[in-house]
């Protein structure tokens, strides 16, 4: 017997790997998968806490009823089916034993390949004798376990083992760094697969009783003359399966002749045998809350020809199967539909005024509807009445009332009973309770009086109030968790209003019978006051609702993909109050929520939807296991703590509230300190301290404003990152004092934090157990966060690494303003760390990082945290994927601190993260205004040579030699070639034109060369780039407005109506138009033109001056920081930029969200990715001699995917010959094969889905929907000629691999990033083929439907990367190109060179690059790309001016670009030399712009001209030596500059 003691002492079995109590001895599991979990009472009498009434009853004894998880569920399943099928315990074990031995030998294979790597290695010089002596020891006969500890001891030691390794033997350690990647993910894969074996054993061997009620429930009884046969089969009702088991036993005692069939949605394939033999012999169908697609199919085709069927709430393509006489939902044949016309009227009656409440009103039809059916005619309507009462009695829930439902269906339609059903038991549909009350409160008012005289809490005014909506369902059938919810929120001091509702009317709860003192102030005072609003509505604090779905129509909101969210948004923000989500799982269990995440339909339950309505800090608080829904009360305590935090805001005195604003300065020591993409953060962080003080808050008694300089202090933080400074700990930081800063009130503060303290600060209370951590997978010992770390970076008392003192204490240290602290969030470790790719981890943040938010939540006490700009890495720590638990990194590290967000409006994907993952409240910024390249320099000198050729071609002939010159020595005659490459020519190379042989080609021939140069010129100068940074809270003035205007309407709206628009003050509409109509006659009083604005333009003056207001709204953004410091809610929006998405995007200062995943690709993203998928097949066909590529390698990521609205996934679709299937709600329900014949002769083009981190967590269903098809494209009876999918993935299973038709893959669980930029940004590289080999080796892991979360499947990875003839990449917006971040070379490039690797054939992969931002998204050649980018941007001084005027930010975005040249370089090979010759005469050889430079940000004016010099070193550049010689001196004199010689 394998059950769950609840007892504080436990043993450790080290043999079975479960534990028993100490107490009972009873054995209970122990073990990452899925497990068994029940309650224990009886045998053990020991008890972590007295049990009280709220919470879940203990239970232990073999006679108790077992909790299954759906590991036991299966199992059980299986022991059902026939012996055949079934694998026995011997067989089992047989596995087990051979995956372990398989472990065994793996590891030996490991241990080997590592000390064959470094079988020679020897320290060599660099360090004393002794301690060379100590590593030389230690690197002979070096296995796994060795070669960590070696680099946890004596890191230094390492790094010159490493070094010495890699400069002796460069090919032969990069094919051991392979080998070794590929032994351990094919390790990680085992030990999962031995894992979950390991369970499957356990729960094998369990005793499985089974009593008379489950047999009931399960035999399948053939239906007869006398007997009724119903099968019930229910979705997201899983709890109530014990209740519907029962009813079953009571139905065969009261009525023999009454067979009831128990399911649930989780059965439908375990036990399908069973499910399909009911469901042939029912006389009835009874489902509920079903909506799988799949599933409702099976079952549609299934159920029809049952005589009745009754279908409730579940999706419309199964409820339109409902039929109960001549009552049908849907039918065909051209009769009438539903209802007949007395009765729709009577629908009709219970409407209301308002949309929103129409689903309220359809609740009160339901229950009045019977009686007033009763005196209408005919059977339909009795019929009808008759669905409405089965509905009333499903609806009211409880087994007498359920047994009633059963009882009056047969009475009606089959053979009467003779027992008159039972009188419907009726709970409010709307209510409040208690578990110390009986009964009901009929409002939140009626409760507030009962609690404050005999609640726990009483009436006392410190506790905040909380109303709390529940699941009205979950009411009715007594689910514990409800009792155990409240009880726990009370400990921690907040009160609840528990408030139960059906789902569908959530806001009016909210909008009429809840009120705020921010609702009342404004009561009276504004047009928009709710005349709804109860006299009685009771004031809270914050509303949480453990529902989810959205808050107008509940789960029936769904269908419309948060249509009603306008309605939700003007309801909270009348509340202006946190309205938090934190629910139970109802969809997944408890172990897969622990194991991978929240995933598919109930992520966008619990986040994508709520988020639309504004929903904050999504808190799970437990979830299913086997049928029965559990609570984690340390999550309870995570959400009660968080609430209490925001109301604290909320009542607190801005002068009595202590913030804490974090910057950042990733990577270390190329002058990123200070900086946010896109954002000018000294300026913005200068403009925040003002509002800060005009607010109220204490800055200090030394503050003065007139003084006040941004750049000051991120001077002062950057003297705090100084070794020496760190190494003094924090005498060392406060004695160099703060700077410039100390001017305006500034003082240098730090603080230590030893060992002891950092242990104390990581471990959770020893006592904690089951009663805290609810039935978890596995129970946590209290020092598990400690373990993990020390794990990865060895003891902590012996911890000499990142950020500590000479004594070995975590040293945290900023610059303080009163009671505003301002420091820079410590940087994750990866950088420069030459182990992380070669030993596997736990991957935790290091000592130091854990210690700085450990100070701010202990130590200063920070009332709210300010993230300040995009982005920090918090939210990116280990952990979760989604669903924060007490064991994720970001959880535990921002604990109950409010944690405001400062992100760009134009990327909601990876705001996503923050929000989701690092419980941001987030405020968008602006973009920076836009503007066109224009042409400079030789570029210009060129276009004039042209346009005065083509004014008289036969005139300037002299011309040719010139333009070709010019056109050479900028490079632009790789992008305008004379001819360009023919696939059917010798040669793969295009004809260029030397300036010599221009005079031969003819005039003709040299004119329409010329004008494609014009062409192409005239593409780089209207080409739009993001100038300069935005200042947080400034709005634009008349000239950037004037841009943004420009960029916009384009050639839509005339430079003087652009110029008009943007310098109005005030003007009415008609009084713009009235003075543009005076430019425009004045300028045609020499012409015939008309003197009026074209219509067209006049509703586009409209929608400009629409665009001016938003944009001056910039001003919101701070004013929406300390409203969200206030404890306010924050409008949500959607994110996106203008560009593509139009004003919808604006104002900025809102808490931007992304779309609803179920609709992805939306039908013009289907329509555009079609499009671009074929020209990417064109593109490649002209190519490649008319051949189709094999394989297609595509970039899913979430930031394009969500602007876009799905255009990467209509290419891969396109590619694969598939559509997207929707249900009648316009929900994507799956990605069907198109029929051959339709794809015009063209094959399926097999697919490598790379997706991002971001894309893999937030669109799993996207995820699960491509897996299906990938498998059933690989199974289509179809020739491999004309199915590439089907062929690779036949050839794999030939070749023995496992899922051969997985081709999504990314990361790690939980995990993101490449980790290339990470390699390039510290130059530990060789050869681009290592970085390839980097990119394979973090993008090996599979994922699907299923248990495919993560598996390490190299194998596959590798054998579809060897067939990759072309790599395709969207980019989404102006503001981010390929040369502007490290992810793209970091991925695009990596993932080419990786496939480049793969195929061993030396033929060079294709890479077509698709701008989705403007009207036409043809793909285009990566290296056009790069060039084009190159000429518009980083090399123009346009470009360049506007960044370096930003001051410190600027600089280091400049730096940061060069970074990104090399790492092109390094991926693509893309190294062309007028790129850097530009380059190098732009930034470093200019002196004006090398001061500038060097004054605002030296460290990154150093990393500028340290990456020059490494692109020569490593021959990208072939510099002249003279140039060469003047950039080593400048590095020379910056070097020393920074180390304090100069």
């Amino acid at each position: 017997m394998v059950v769950t003691c609840l007892d504080s002492a436990l043993l450790r079995d080290a043999v079975s790997g479960s534990r028993r109590c100490a107490s009972c001895n009873i054995r209970y599991i122990h073990s990452r998968a899925a497990v068994t979990f029940t309650s224990c009472r009886t045998s053990c009498k020991r008890s972590r806490r007295s049990q009280t009434a709220a919470r879940p009853p203990v239970i232990c004894s073999s006679a108790s009823a077992q909790l299954q998880s759906e590991t036991e569920l299966f199992l059980d399943s299986l022991e059902k089916e026939t012996a055949s099928e079934l694998p026995s315990d011997s067989d089992l074990t047989v596995q087990l034993r051979k995956l372990e031995s398989q472990s065994l030998e793996l590891q030996k294979r490991i241990d080997d390949l590592y000390q064959n790597a470094f079988a020679h290695a020897q320290s060599n010089g660099h360090e004393e004798d002794s301690e060379a002596t100590t590593t030389n020891a230690a690197t002979s006969g070096l296995t796994e376990e060795a070669f960590g500890r070696l680099g946890r001891t004596q890191p230094e030691a390492m790094k010159q083992l490493l070094h010495d390794k890699e400069t002796s033997d460069p090919k032969g350690w990069a094919q051991s760094q392979q080998q070794i990647q590929t032994a351990k993910l094919q390790r990680t894969r085992l030990t999962r697969e031995t894992e979950d074996l390991k369970t499957a054993l356990v729960q094998a061997e369990a005793d499985m009783s089974h009593d008379d009620l489950d047999d009931v429930a399960d035999s399948v009884l053939p239906g007869g003359k006398d007997t009724v046969s119903i099968c019930l089969i229910t979705g997201f009702e899983s709890f109530n399966i014990s209740l519907y088991t029962k009813v079953a036993k009571e139905l065969a005692e009261k009525l023999p002749n009454v067979r009831l069939h128990v399911f649930s949605d989780r059965d439908l394939q375990p036990k399908r045998a069973q499910i399909e033999a009911a469901l042939a012999g029912a006389d009835v169908f009874f489902g509920s809350l079903l909506f799988d697609f799949d599933q409702v199919e099976w079952l549609k085709s299934r159920v029809e020809k049952i005589p009745l069927r009754l279908v409730f709430e579940s999706a419309l393509e199964l409820m339109s199967a409902t039929q109960i006489g001549t009552f049908q939902m849907g039918s065909s044949g051209g009769k009438s539909k539903g209802p007949p016309p007395a009765v729709k009227k009577l629908l009709g009656l219970f409407g209301s005024q308002r949309e929103e409440d129409r689903m309220v009103g359809y609740l009160s039809f339901l229950k009045l509807g019977p009686k007033l059916l009763k005196f209408l005619p005919g059977q339909k309507a009795k019929d009808l009445r008759n669905w409405l009462t089965i509905y009333s009695y499903w609806n009211q829930g409880g087994r007498s009332n359920v047994v009633a439902m059963f009882a009056h269906l047969v009475d009606q339609y089959f053979k009467p009973t003779g027992a008159s059903p039972a009188k419907l038991l009726e709970t409010p549909a709307t209510g409040c309770l208690h578990p110390e009350h009986d009964g009901y409160f009929s409002s939140p008012a009626d409760y507030m009086k009962w609690y404050k005289q005999h609640g726990p809490l009483g009436g006392d005014p410190t506790h905040p109030t909380v109303a709390v909506l529940l699941y009205r369902k979950h009411v009715i059938t007594e689910q514990m968790y409800i009792g155990q919810l409240i009880s726990n929120m009370e400990e921690q001091g907040v009160r609840p209003i528990p408030i139960f509702i059906n789902g569908i009317e959530a806001h009016t709860v909210v909008r009429d019978l809840l009120t705020s003192t921010s609702e009342q102030a404004a009561k009276g005072k504004s047009k928009g006051s709710n005349p709804t609003l109860k006299a009685d509505a009771v004031p809270v604090d914050a509303v949480v609702s453990t529902i989810g779905f959205p808050l107008v129509g509940g789960p029936a909101g769904t269908m419309e993909g948060g249509r009603q969210a306008d309605v939700a948004k003007g309801i909270l923000t009348a509340k202006n109050i946190p309205y938090i989500i934190a629910a139970p799982l109802l969809i997944q269990d408890m172990a897969s929520w622990s194991r991978d995440g929240i995933a598919g339909l109930q992520s966008v339950v619990l986040y994508s939807l709520p988020e639309l309505d504004g929903a904050i800090d999504t808190v799970p608080l437990g979830g299913l296991v086997g049928d029965n829904i559990f609570l984690v009360s340390e999550r309870v305590t995570r959400l009660s703590q968080r609430i209490k935090k925001w109301v604290h805001l909320r009542r607190s005195q801005p002068q009595d509230r202590k913030i804490a604003i974090l910057l950042y300065g990733f990577p270390p020591g190329v002058g990123a300190t200070g900086t946010a993409a896109l954002l000018n953060v000294p300026a913005s962080l200068a403009k925040l301290l003002e509002g800060l003080q005009q607010e109220g808050y204490d800055l200090g008694p030394d503050w003065d404003s007139g003084k006040l300089d941004g750049e000051a202090v991120i001077s002062a933080l950057k003297m705090q990152e100084e070794q020496r400074a760190i190494y003094e700990g924090k005498a060392g930081i406060e004695k160099r004092g703060a700077g410039d800063a100390e001017a305006f009130g500034g003082t240098a503060v730090a603080a230590e934090i030893d060992h002891l303290q950092l242990k104390q600060m990581l471990t959770y209370p020893p006592d904690w157990g089951p009663t805290e951590w609810g039935p978890i997978p596995f129970l946590p010992e209290a020092d598990v966060l400690v373990s993990s770390m020390e794990r990865q970076w060895g003891d902590l008392a012996a911890y000499r690494g990142i950020a500590t003192s000479a004594a070995g204490n975590a040293v945290v240290s900023g610059i303080q303003l009163g009671n505003v602290w301002i420091g820079v969030q410590p940087a994750l470790g990866v950088e420069g760390d030459p182990m992380r790719l070669l030993f596997d981890r736990d991957l935790t943040p290091h000592p130091q990082y854990a210690a700085f938010y450990k100070w701010l939540q202990q130590d200063y006490q920070a009332d709210a945290v300010v993230h300040f700009g995009m982005h920090g890495t918090v939210e990116w720590l280990p952990g979760a994927p989604l669903g924060n638990s007490g064991l994720s990194w970001s959880d535990v590290l921002l604990g109950n601190m409010p944690n405001v967000y400062v992100y760009a409006a134009n990327n909601p994907s990876e705001s996503i993260l923050a929000k989701r993952r690092g419980y941001g409240t987030i405020i968008s910024h602006n973009v920076p205004p836009y503007a066109r390249a224009g042409l400079y320099k030789q570029l210009a000198t060129l276009k004039g040579l042209v346009e005065e050729y083509r004014e008289k071609p036969e005139a300037n002939q002299s011309l040719r030699a010139p333009i070709i010159q010019n056109l050479t020595q900028t490079g632009l005659d790789q992008d305008c070639p004379f001819r360009p490459a023919s696939a059917d020519s010798s040669s793969s190379d295009p004809e260029l034109l030397a300036p010599d042989s221009a005079e031969s080609v003819s005039e003709e021939e040299f004119s329409e060369y010329v004008g494609r140069i014009y062409q192409y010129l005239q593409v780089v100068e209207t080409r739009l780039f993001s100038e300069g940074l935005h200042v947080l809270g400034q709005p634009p003035s008349p000239v950037k407005l004037g841009q943004y205007l420009e960029a916009y309407f384009g050639e839509g709206l005339s430079p003087e109506a652009v110029d008009v628009v943007s310098h109005s003050d005030g003007e009415s509409l008609d009084a713009i138009k009235a003075k543009l109509q005076r430019i425009y006659s004045q300028k045609s009083t020499s012409t015939s033109s008309s003197s009026r604005p074209a219509e067209e333009e006049e509703e586009k003056l409209g929608e400009a001056m629409h665009i001016k207001g938003l944009l001056h709204e910039n001003t919101e953004e701070m004013r929406s920081i300390l409203r969200a410091l206030n404890g306010e809610y924050i409008e949500p929006q959607a994110g996106g930029d203008l560009l593509r998405d139009g004003s919808g995007v604006l104002p900025t200062g809102r808490n931007i969200h992304a779309l609803d995943p179920y609709r992805m690709p939306s039908q013009a993203a289907l329509e555009r990715g079609a499009a671009a998928g074929k020209g990417i097949l064109k593109a490649h066909r002209d190519a490649n001699h008319g051949t189709y590529p094999q394989t297609v390698a595509v970039n899913l990521w979430g930031l394009d995917a969500i602007k876009t609205k799905g255009e990467s996934v209509a290419i891969v679709l396109y590619l694969v010959g598939a559509r997207p299937l929707r249900e009648a709600t316009g929900r994507v329900a799956r990605y069907e094969l198109i029929p051959l014949e339709e794809l015009d002769g063209r094959p399926r083009v097999d697919v490598l889905c790379n997706m991002s981190g971001i894309f893999r967590d937030s669109f799993q269903n996207v995820v699960e929907l491509l897996d299906d098809l990938f498998k059933r494209a690989a199974q289509a009876p179809e020739s491999p000629d004309i199915n590439f999918v089907r062929k690779h993935s036949s050839a794999m299973t030939d070749q023995g691999l496992a899922n051969s038709s997985a081709r999504l893959f990314s990361n790690p669980a939980g995990d993101y990033g490449s980790m290339v930029n990470e390699r390039v940004g510290s130059s530990q590289w060789e050869n681009g083929s290592e970085l390839g080999d980097t990119w394979a080796s973090r993008n090996a892991f599979s994922y699907g439907r299923g248990s495919e979360r993560g598996t390490a499947r190299p194998e596959v990875l590798e054998a579809l990367l060897g067939t990759t003839d072309r790599v395709v990449q969207e980019i989404d917006s102006v503001e981010y190109g390929l040369t502007d971040i490290q992810e793209y070379y970091a991925n695009t490039g990596a993932l080419k060179k990786a496939a480049e690797n793969a195929r061993k054939d030396g033929k060079p992969v294709g890479c077509s690059i698709v701008e989705t931002f403007g009207k036409d998204a043809k793909p285009q050649e990566l290296s056009d790309v790069l060039r084009l980018e190159y000429r518009s941007k980083l090399l123009n001084p346009k470009w360049a001016k506007a960044m370096a005027d930003q001051g410190s930010g600027g600089a280091f975005e400049i730096s940061q670009r060069m970074t990104a040249m090399i790492g092109w370089g390094a991926t693509t090979g893309f190294a062309e030399k007028w790129v850097f010759d530009q380059a190098a005469d732009t930034y470093a050889l200019d002196q004006d712009m090398a001061d500038k430079l060097c004054k605002n940000n030296p460290e990154a004016f150093t990393n500028l001209l340290k990456r020059m010099l490494e692109a020569s070193g490593r021959g990208m550049w072939k510099a002249d030596d003279a140039t060469l010689e003047q950039l080593e001196n400048m590095y020379s004199d910056m070097d020393a500059q920074l180390e304090g010689i100069k």
